[in-house]
């Protein structure tokens, strides 16, 4: 069955070419040009991909993507955004955006984003059919990869669904150095040079979030001129 991916883009033209591209691809697609009928068409059919963009008439691309979050079935989102700051995007993601791409952007490249995305489905799919892998507990940190939930100290750790891939990815490594292209390649299923601040922006979220102090991290330590690892030893400060 071909998969179903809806652009919502209000720009015509851009929604066109991008609609071509991927029906190429053997995709099916739909297009919406606003916010509320973006947000009716997602709620009244399933979909194997959402392009979302940002700036939408009506209901903007934020609003969009917290209300579909609301609501299962889970359907990975890929947010095209003009707004260059790195806060704009720390904001997309953090309102349940799995990947980004900042306008303009090349077509070739957003369409190796949506196969990623694909393959990355696929792999979690895969992995659901195998055994549970085990609990990893590292200081004061418990991720359950079955449930995909965190802990810090008994207290439950809101994280994206790319975080926990991360810190996940992160944990079961401890003590292994990656680079950031490597990360890009493992956990978002493709690397760009040039695109390698999308990796430390989830890692300085990553931090945030489960580091008493960010900026003298226990469990995501940065290796310098080289990449990041996660701590061997977490109950330990490690990094300087």
């Amino acid at each position: 069955m071909s998969r179903r991916i809806l652009v919502i883009e209000d720009n015509a033209d851009l929604a066109n070419l991008l609609a071509v591209h991927l029906r190429d691809l053997s995709y099916e697609v739909e297009i919406a040009e606003d916010g509320p009928s973006a947000l009716a068409k997602a709620q009244q059919r399933v979909y194997d991909l959402v392009l979302l963009d940002l700036m939408l008439p009506g209901l903007d691309g934020l609003e969009v993507c917290r209300r579909i979050r609301e609501k299962p079935p889970y359907v990975p989102i890929i947010m095209l955004t003009s707004r260059s700051s790195e806060t704009d995007r720390v904001v997309g993601l953090e309102v349940g955006a799995d990947d980004y791409v900042t306008k303009p952007f090349s077509i070739v490249e957003l369409m190796a984003r949506v196969k990623a995305m694909f393959r990355r489905v696929e792999q979690l799919r895969r992995n659901a059919d195998r055994p549970a892998s085990a609990r990893v507990e590292a200081g004061d940190l418990l991720i359950d990869p079955e449930k995909r939930t965190v802990t810090l100290s008994g207290a439950a750790v809101e994280l994206t669904a790319r975080e926990f891939d991360l810190l996940f990815y992160f944990a079961s490594h401890p003590g292994r150095v990656f680079t950031r292209a490597q990360l890009l390649d493992a956990v978002w299923g493709y690397g760009h040079d040039g695109y390698e601040h999308t990796v430390n922006s989830h890692i300085n979220r990553l931090r945030a979030k489960i580091e008493d102090d960010p900026a003298q991290p226990r469990y995501v330590l940065t290796v310098w001129g080289v990449g990041y690892k996660f701590a061997e030893k977490p109950s330990a400060v490690e990094d300087p």
